[in-house]
Order: C-alpha cells, then sequence, then structure tokens
C-alpha cells in the first residue's frame, strides 16, 4: 500500500515545483525593415547622428579635420551647417527645444548649440568616449560610449543621472522613442530596440537588405543613423557615405 502513496506524494511535489516555477521572460521580438521610400544622400557624408526636431533633419558628421553638423529638410541640401575645428571628430547629436547637444569622440567634451543657428554655446566635459546620444520625453539624455552601457544625463548639466547594461557591446547611434532606444550596433547591419528603464533588449532589426540594396562593401560605411519620423512609426536610416537614406517600418522578419 505504500507504493500508491509514495508515487502520489511525488507527483504532487512535480505539479507543485512546476506551478512555482518563474516564467521565463520571451526573447526580443525578430524584426526585419519595409521600405517606404528613399530620399538623396551626401556621399562625403560620414554620418554619426541623425535626428529630427519637427520638419527639420540634424545630421552629425564625423572624422578628424571634416566633422560637421547640418539642419535641413530630409533629402535637400542642408539650410544651416556648423564645421568643427581640426582635429575634433564629431559623434552623436539630439535636439531639445532651443538647443542641442553634440558629441566629440575621443575629445573629452560635448558640445551645446543653438538649435536654429547651430552657433556653439559651451563646451561641458565629460569622462570616456562619445558615440550615440538621444533624448527622451523627460528630457533626459541617453548616451553610448561603445561599450554596452547607456548612461543617463542631465539636459542641463550633462552630469550623469544613471546608467544601465544591455549585455550587448558596441552601442553606436541612438534613437529615443517613448520608453524605448534604438541603437545601431557598430560595424553590423543591426538596430536594437532596448527597454530604457531595464536594458533589456526586446527587438532585434536585422537591416541587412539596405547595404545590399546599393552594393556597399567598405569596411566602415556601414549602418549608422536613425531618426524617427515625427507623427509617423516611421524611421529614417542612413550610412556612412551613403548615397540615399531609407524611409523604412520595422516589420516581422517572420508574418
Amino acid at each position: 500500500m505504500r507504493t500508491p502513496i509514495i508515487t502520489t506524494l511525488l507527483l504532487a511535489a512535480a505539479l507543485g515545483g512546476c506551478a512555482g516555477a518563474p516564467e521565463q521572460e520571451p526573447g526580443p521580438e525578430q524584426l526585419t525593415v519595409q521600405v517606404v521610400s528613399t530620399l538623396p544622400h551626401d556621399t562625403t557624408a560620414y554620418t554619426e547622428g541623425l535626428e529630427f526636431a519637427g520638419d527639420t533633419l540634424y545630421e552629425s558628421t564625423g572624422l578628424a579635420g571634416q566633422s560637421t553638423l547640418t539642419a535641413g529638410p530630409a533629402g535637400g541640401p542642408p539650410t544651416t551647417t556648423a564645421t568643427l575645428p581640426a582635429p575634433l571628430f564629431a559623434e552623436g547629436v539630439t535636439v531639445l527645444g532651443p538647443s542641442l547637444w553634440q558629441l566629440t569622440w575621443q575629445d573629452g567634451f560635448a558640445i551645446e548649440r543653438d538649435a536654429k543657428t547651430l552657433a556653439e554655446l559651451r563646451r561641458v566635459p565629460f569622462e570616456g568616449e562619445g558615440w550615440g546620444l538621444c533624448h527622451q520625453a523627460d528630457g533626459r539624455l541617453v548616451m553610448s560610449n561603445g561599450s554596452s552601457r547607456l548612461t543617463f544625463r542631465d539636459p542641463r548639466t550633462f552630469a550623469v543621472t544613471g546608467s544601465v547594461d544591455v549585455g550587448r557591446d558596441q552601442l553606436n547611434e541612438l534613437e529615443c522613442v517613448g520608453g524605448d532606444v534604438y541603437a545601431n550596433v557598430w560595424l553590423t547591419d543591426t538596430v536594437l530596440r532596448i527597454d530604457a528603464a531595464t536594458g533589456r533588449v526586446t527587438g532585434t532589426i536585422d537591416a541587412g537588405q539596405l547595404r545590399a540594396q546599393l552594393n556597399i562593401t567598405g569596411t566602415d560605411d556601414v549602418l549608422n543613423g536613425i531618426a524617427a519620423v515625427p507623427g509617423t512609426g516611421d524611421f529614417l536610416l542612413a550610412g556612412k557615405r551613403w548615397p540615399v537614406t531609407f524611409r523604412v517600418r520595422f516589420v516581422p522578419a517572420h508574418p
């Protein structure tokens, strides 16, 4: 008579263990890009940062002695241009109302500028490298430095206010949309969608078809530039020295 009792107890324990086991978080959503349209792009632009403010597209370009910041209509010639003096190497940019922040790569400071004239207002030092930059709805800045960490900064002082680890390094150009941060992964055709509150990757976007369409094979002429198109769910994606930018939608990779 003992055998049925023991079996029943073991079964109950097993079922109880299953019931109490924590649910695993789902893996990142697998996405790809659906091209809506293309726009002309300056083939000399070594794109480092891309962001819309209304109808104006801001683009920060890099390389020592060639770095610029431009503002103007997407696909058209810039209406305003600022040139950085050599040997500065510009990186990401984000616009907050009347002013904007532009990063430098290894020069150790960020530049605050007038958003209309692009005139330099001040330089604020920071430690480490500067790669990508965006801002959330509350104005909080989100910055990458090529590592797996996103750093949050005060929009007025540029002081560090916190950080999260994403678990994937080479995070580069950034775009903030709601509570998400979209990040280009340097030297790849991948964009990550990241929950800014936790650092968890919730989506992986394969944009490899874009470079394939352009037949671009340069080792550093890679995807690097992402800007949400205001009032839509679309994004503008750019690459270093690409002849066009792509307006795209992120859609399931396997519908």
